[in-house]
């Protein structure tokens, strides 16, 4: 499954680098992220609850950072895997970050997930739609967490799901429906 989300910040490129490549802000504004540790520079570990339909996992991840041009471009490969082995996934994510204006800064993330195991029997629509889903969740806290308060007005985050789409998004993952 490939991802990819563009979307811009109402913050400089050098602020949105610094809180990106923190494992322990960023992970603040990812669904499901229920905790992020640090093991060395450079790698990391993590725990993540995903819903899927009738499936619930919790997930247990090992990231690594693979590359690092700062301000502008990281590169991650992830490893995780469920409980028992149930499922087990790999990642390999990149992180593109450009300046449009002074405090405007276009972040390109982009993403190639393989998952096998009962998870990976979703791997069609099911998790392209969580995917999207958690993306939308994704930008909309992480300009919570950067951007002034003024930055939030519907014509600065076109993208960001109104609070109707939010309210649907949590009901349908609350009960497991795309």
């Amino acid at each position: 499954m490939d991802i990819e989300k563009i979307f811009t910040v109402a913050a400089p490129r050098e602020k949105v680098w610094d809180f990106v490549t923190s494992a322990e802000q960023v992970a603040t504004c990812i669904p499901g992220v229920e905790e992020v540790q640090v093991t060395e520079p450079g790698k990391y570990k993590g725990l993540m609850t995903i819903k899927v339909g009738p499936i619930k996992a919790s997930v247990k991840a090992d990231v690594q950072e693979l590359e690092r041009r700062a301000p502008e471009f990281a590169a991650y490969g992830i490893q995780g895997e469920e409980g028992g082995r149930a499922s087990r996934l790999t990642a390999d994510a990149r992180l593109l970050l450009k300046p449009l204006e002074p405090n405007l800064t276009e972040v390109t993330f982009s993403s190639h997930v393989v998952i096998v195991g009962r998870l990976g029997k979703f791997a069609g629509g099911v998790m392209t739609k969580l995917a999207d889903s958690m993306s939308e969740e994704f930008v909309t806290a992480f300009r919570a967490r950067l951007e002034p308060p003024s930055a939030a007005a519907p014509a600065a985050a076109p993208a960001a799901p109104g609070i109707w789409n939010r309210l649907l998004a949590f009901l349908r993952r609350l009960f497991g429906r795309s």
